[in-house]
């Protein structure tokens, strides 16, 4: 699986440990910015991320975004047909935006968990997996919504 990496500055340090993480677990880790240092505004590494994960293997890859809160890259990339982004502060949270809303960018505050808090739910939000039934459905009706107003 292959997982596109985007942060801000306030990001920055979060992403680096998640980066490790993952690399230490065999996923193939794709990293569009932002680069030590560097005081950027979280759109324009939102859109990057997003860009590459709908030109991408959409049953395959996903994204995960970082931020200070996790919000404003959410905000951003859901701008994206073809982008189901959730914020997650808990583990409960990650679980439960794959089982019913099969999101495939998962966004995390660099301000607000510590990197054993973002392992934990980065871990459950990759093992887990989309419900169907019901919540395809719902998630059908999104898609729908998409095409409608993402002419």
């Amino acid at each position: 699986m292959r997982i596109i990496l985007a942060s801000d500055h306030a990001g920055y340090g979060l992403k680096t440990e998640i980066a490790s993480f993952l690399s230490g677990r065999g996923f193939d880790v794709v990293d569009a910015g932002c680069g030590p240092g560097e005081s950027v505004d979280y759109v324009d590494y939102a859109a990057k991320a997003a860009a590459a994960l709908v030109r991408g293997d959409r049953d395959r890859d996903r994204a995960i975004l970082f931020c200070g809160t996790g919000m404003g890259m959410a905000l951003a990339a859901n701008k994206f047909k073809g982008v189901r982004a959730t914020p997650c502060w808990t583990v409960f949270t990650a679980e439960m935006s794959r089982k019913h809303n099969d999101a495939n960018c998962l966004t995390l505050g660099g301000r607000v968990l510590t990197p054993a808090e973002a392992e934990a739910i980065v871990a459950v939000w990759l093992e887990t997996s989309f419900e169907g039934g019901r919540h395809l459905r719902r998630v059908d009706k999104i898609r729908r919504l998409e095409d409608e107003h993402f002419k």
